[in-house]
Parts: structure tokens; C-alpha cells; sequence
């Protein structure tokens, strides 16, 4: 009897031991997503001023934002992300895009891809990445310079099939002994420029409309987020 009262006894605590183990785990993870989450969002909002800095427009963009799903096309998004609009006396004169490139050397790639109303990039960041440090890690803007090279491109120039890096006989620099993370990035940006395209009078309204309000309809695959 006292061997069986052991057992139980010893079943007891460890069943209250594994629960007690998988409860800490859950709320660990459910606590570093959110962190994750909100580290994100203030990185995206550190940047925005950085793709379309003050004078450039008059709206608060924080807070005039839409929503793309995760199966947004041509975005690579595996979650919900929120797109930003700049706008000047009313005018969308700029959007930046959310994007992520799936195929980055150590995971995914975050990036906010700003578009001019002319087509053009207003320029790229890095949201986050866990690409390697001292090779693919030059992708983020605090390492080098190398994502400022996506300023002013456009679908026509370079011409869509030199959005490559130079090693794959494109335009763009690739990183001594690290390819994988710029072409990703390379690719993501692409992309990001293929949705604006084919979502422009979405984004920024018809041509002709200089004085409206922007997006008429939300991009294809997007709904409006409650501020």
C-alpha cells in the first residue's frame, strides 16, 4: 500500500509539474509574440519619417493606414500587416508596403517598401531579420548603405528583368560571401512594386483625381483597420 501511495503520490506531482511547465510555456509564448508584435510596429513607425520624412507630406501616417492579409498576392505576408499612407493637402502622394521575403538566408525578411505616386521607390527598410551578422545583416540600414540603393527605382528602371543582383546579371550589388539575403530582399522589393502596379488606382486613386482623398476602394485583398 505505502508503494502504491508513493506512485500516486510521485504520478501527482509530476502531472501538476507538466501542467504547471506547459502553462509557463504558453504564456511565454503568448507574451514574446506580443513583444515581437509590438517591436515591429514601433520599428515601422520609426521609419515611415525615414521613407517619407517631414515636408514631404501633412497627415499623420501612423494613423492613416490600411489592413493586408497574409494572403495579400505578391507580398509574402504571414500575418495581418497594416499599410501607411503619406498625404499632402489631401493628395496620396506616396504609400509604403509592408513585404516579406520568405527566402531569406536564416527566415523571413520584414520590409516596408515605400512607392512614390510616380511609380518610384521612396525608398526600403528592414523591419527585422535574423540574417547573419557581418554578412547578410548589411541588409538592415544601421550596418550599411546598401538598402538606400533601392531610392528612386522603379519597374522601368532597372527594366524588370535586371531586378537581380549583379551576380545573377542584374543591377543590384550582392554582399561579399552572402548572395541569398540581398537577392530575397532584391525580390521582395520587386514584388512589392508588382502589387502597386497592379493596384495603383487603389492606392492612390484615379490620375486625374489631384485633389482627392486616395484610395477610393481598399487595395485588392486589404480591408480598412479601426484607428
Amino acid at each position: 500500500m505505502n508503494l502504491l501511495a508513493a506512485i500516486s503520490r510521485n504520478s501527482l506531482l509530476l502531472g501538476i509539474f507538466a501542467t504547471a511547465t506547459g502553462v509557463l510555456i504558453a504564456t511565454t509564448w503568448i507574451q514574446t509574440r506580443d513583444d515581437i508584435a509590438r517591436s515591429i510596429r514601433a520599428a515601422e513607425a520609426r521609419q515611415l519619417l525615414e521613407i517619407f520624412p517631414e515636408g514631404s507630406h501633412d497627415n499623420d501616417m501612423v494613423e492613416d493606414h490600411f489592413s493586408l492579409p497574409a494572403s495579400t498576392p505578391l507580398l509574402g505576408l504571414r500575418d495581418t500587416r497594416r499599410g501607411f499612407i503619406a498625404r499632402n493637402q489631401g493628395e496620396v502622394v506616396g504609400v509604403i508596403l509592408p513585404a516579406t521575403a520568405q527566402d531569406g538566408y536564416s527566415g523571413d525578411i520584414d520590409l516596408l517598401v515605400g512607392i512614390n505616386r510616380a511609380g518610384t521607390l521612396a525608398g526600403v527598410r528592414v523591419v527585422s531579420h535574423r540574417e547573419t551578422p557581418g554578412l547578410g545583416d548589411a541588409i538592415d540600414l544601421k550596418k550599411s548603405d546598401w538598402i538606400l540603393g533601392f531610392d528612386r527605382a522603379s519597374l522601368e528602371a532597372p527594366v524588370k528583368t535586371r531586378w537581380l543582383v549583379k551576380k545573377d546579371g542584374g543591377e543590384f550589388d550582392q554582399f561579399t560571401g552572402a548572395t541569398v539575403t540581398p537577392r530575397a530582399v532584391v525580390t521582395a522589393v520587386r514584388k512589392a512594386l508588382e502589387y502597386h502596379q497592379s493596384n495603383r488606382t487603389a492606392l492612390f486613386g484615379p490620375d486625374d483625381d489631384v485633389q482627392g482623398t486616395g484610395a477610393v476602394d481598399p487595395p485588392r485583398g486589404a480591408e480598412d483597420i479601426e484607428s
